[in-house]
């Protein structure tokens, strides 16, 4: 019998789920952060959805949240004109960078000791840590809003795209561009990270805002303006699969570091949580295979609710 995606539902949130990103494996399992447009973004279990808690401390919008690799410490982005650290674990503020206007990005370091910024005023800026206090190392080349920036080849560059249609990669010693590429179009794109040369790319099925590509290159997932969940295979590009759970346009996804689920983040402000392989037993996923199959008829049959709620 086909097996049926049944997504986990994660709710708390009120408005627009906007940005989400996974911790890496710890001793503890992995992590969930997500940024919403209620201004509280909020920390889950990564294979469960269920909620840790939630981080309170923003006065406006939060646009971007991520977490360091071993789920310590967390960033946000938001309108209140700031990025803010946080302790992970407590739950705790830990520091406040103020910006000049809206900020839309954080990444970390893989060593956690800076963090990369950008938003509305169109630089990327870069705090040490260990002394917040001085002011931060600024790059300035978009013409418009950053919306997303991260590190890239073993922290040694930064990649940043923008509303001005670009992304770019930058050299982090001399803050100098390396390379800039340009789009105008709605196709899903894979590039090498270090080059920017393009591997491949796949025509769209609808208008895409986000895509996450498999850790170990399988598959890649994309969401956008039409509300379903697309998953490619990436050597072929074929379509595998597409699914609808969502009520408004999809606006980020990312697979966990396992690749077992992708995360879905929302208009309807809701995170949900899919099978990479439909029907195998992981997390609050369940396939079992009844003692009464007889040896011709041993399809393994998915026991899970029409809809589980974290």
């Amino acid at each position: 019998m086909a097996m049926r995606q049944t997504p986990l539902t994660c709710s708390g949130h009120t408005r627009p789920v906007v940005d989400l990103a996974f911790s890496g494996i710890t001793a503890y399992g992995y992590f969930l952060i997500s940024a919403c447009k209620d201004g509280k973004p909020m920390l889950r279990q990564g294979d469960t959805g269920d909620w840790i808690g939630t981080f309170l401390g923003h006065k406006g919008a939060v646009w971007g949240a991520t977490l360091n690799t071993d789920a310590t410490k967390a960033a946000t982005a938001a309108a209140d004109f700031t990025a803010k650290v946080w302790d992970a674990v407590s739950g705790d503020e830990v520091l406040t960078l103020a910006h000049k206007h809206i900020v839309k990005t954080v990444s970390f370091t893989q060593d956690s000791s800076c963090l990369l910024t950008g938003g509305n005023d169109k630089l990327l800026r870069v705090y040490d840590l260990s002394s917040p206090e001085s002011a931060p190392q600024e790059i300035a080349g978009h013409t418009s809003a950053i919306k997303k920036a991260l590190w890239c080849n073993s922290d040694r560059q930064i990649l940043s795209a923008s509303e001005d249609k670009s992304v770019r990669l930058w050299d982090r010693s001399s803050m100098e561009e390396v390379k800039t590429l340009t789009f105008d179009t709605s196709t899903i794109a894979f590039y090498n990270a270090l080059s920017l040369e393009l591997i491949k790319s796949v025509e769209a099925p609808a208008p895409i805002n986000s895509a996450s590509l498999h850790p170990e290159k399988d598959f890649f997932v994309a969401g956008g303006e039409d509300f379903k969940l697309y998953k490619f295979d990436y050597s072929t590009k074929e379509e595998l699969e597409s699914y609808k759970g969502h009520f408004g346009p999809v606006h980020c996804v990312r697979f966990s570091p396992d690749g077992e689920l992708y995360a879905s983040g929302s208009e309807d402000g809701t995170l949900r949580l899919w099978q990479t392989a439909v029907g195998k037993t992981y997390g609050l996923w369940k396939c079992v295979l009844p003692e009464d199959l007889g040896a011709d008829n041993t399809e393994q049959i998915y026991t899970a609710p029409p809809e589980v709620k974290a």
